[in-house]
């Protein structure tokens, strides 16, 4: 079934046994090929990435937490090119299979991981989200996923996009075990009390066409129903959307600084799209750049205020279901931008975000997400485990 969905990547088979005994023995992961394995080459999703550079001299450490805690890495799952897309398409690799909406994207760029928990391939899988890569394929496949907290997990091992906005993500089928999995992966983990105010994003939501917004309310409804209390906010006078493009100038900068010479240098060949918004990344002055991080202190000095107190705010993952595969490359590129306009509020504030499996529409998974203060992970798996345990 594996070869069917196309989850794994071919050119290299891993295998690493559990190291010791813990809280998650028993269970088997895949890690998206961002992740260091001493010995292997991290392929990041491109040939000539992985043509170029050698084996990993150490393991990244949060897989070799949960080697320790008893799981059994079984294999490395496949990414978009240089994990620079939220569509789950690589022109090199191909595209995995969204068994929960057959025909439609799985979303990226951890598009293996989320495809093979969603499969049932295995137990669960690690990703890692930058501006919605983790969300957006948890919400498209109908499983958990969480974007965790900008730098509280090390990030050390795990092949870089925008270093300032990179963050370490895991998907599962049941919200206890992405629990589980953040008792072993979050530093200094707390058991969170329940929280006493749900925030319902009004201007998130009204970025949504009708009949998102009209399938998502049942699930509101039913995560209201775990908090004593819940009220209508904006979080931004202008739009979240109103956001994005200065979330979009910070991380083609920091990608350029990330990337840039070794794209000069190598002339790699990069499919439809990323080829594109890499060239743009070339673009971004220094002048922008300052501009638009001015705006991300707002931004993160809005977020804290608004989530004082450890009040929980309610908002869509995506603008909608999961795009059909061959949907043309412009139609895409306008369902990403939009989508950008929810998963930069996480990204500019860095706030965790949990998408929960609630709800359909024609047939397909439709995310809806819970977002807390930074350092406020616990309550948002707590809250997954008892709203979709």
């Amino acid at each position: 079934m594996a070869e069917d969905i196309g989850a794994y990547i071919k050119h290299d088979a891993v295998d690493l046994a559990p190291t010791g005994e813990g809280a998650l023995s028993g269970l088997q992961f895949a890690a998206k090929d961002v992740y260091d394995i001493a010995g292997h080459v991290t392929g990041a999703g491109s040939p000539d990435w992985l043509a170029s550079h050698g084996p990993a001299t150490a393991t990244a450490s949060s897989v070799s937490k949960l080697l320790a805690a008893g799981a059994h890495l079984v294999a490395k799952a496949q990414t978009d090119e240089m994990a620079f897309s939220i569509t789950g398409q690589n022109a090199h690799y191909g595209t995995p299979v969204n068994v929960n909406a057959p025909g439609r994207i799985p979303g990226g760029s951890s598009s293996g991981s989320a495809a093979a928990v969603a499969a049932g391939l295995v137990d669960f899988a690690l990703g890692s989200d930058t501006g919605g890569s983790v969300r957006m394929p948890a919400g498209f496949c109908g499983i958990h996923g969480i974007r965790t907290t900008q730098d509280r997990i090390p990030v050390d091992g795990v092949h870089p996009l925008a270093p300032c906005f990179d963050t370490i993500g895991w998907f599962t089928r049941s919200g206890a075990m992405m629990q589980e999995i953040g008792r072993v992966l979050l530093p200094d983990f707390n058991e969170a009390a329940r929280p006493a105010g749900l925030l319902v994003a009004r201007d998130c939501f009204a970025l949504l066409e009708d009949g998102p917004t009209a399938a998502l309310a049942a699930a509101v409804n039913l995560v209201a129903a775990h908090f004593e209390t819940r009220r209508d906010v904006l979080v931004s006078e202008a739009g979240p959307d109103k956001w994005m493009p200065h979330f979009r100038t910070l991380q083609m900068a920091d990608i350029w600084r990330s990337h840039g010479a070794w794209i000069e240098q190598t002339k790699p060949s990069f499919g439809p799209g990323v080829a594109d918004r890499f060239a743009t990344c070339a673009t971004i002055t220094a002048e922008a750049e300052a501009a638009s991080d001015q705006m991300r202190d707002a931004v993160r000095q809005r977020m804290v205020a608004l989530l004082a107190g450890g009040d929980i705010l309610c908002l869509p993952t995506a603008p909608g279901i999961a795009p059909l595969r061959e949907t043309p490359e412009t139609a895409l590129d306008d369902f990403r931008w939009r989508s950008m306009g929810l998963t930069c509020i996480a990204g500019l504030s860095g706030c965790p975000q949990v998408n929960l499996p609630l709800t359909e529409l024609d047939n397909c998974p439709l995310g809806l997400s819970l977002m807390a203060a930074p350092g406020h992970d616990e309550a948002l798996l707590a809250l997954a485990a008892a709203i979709a345990p």
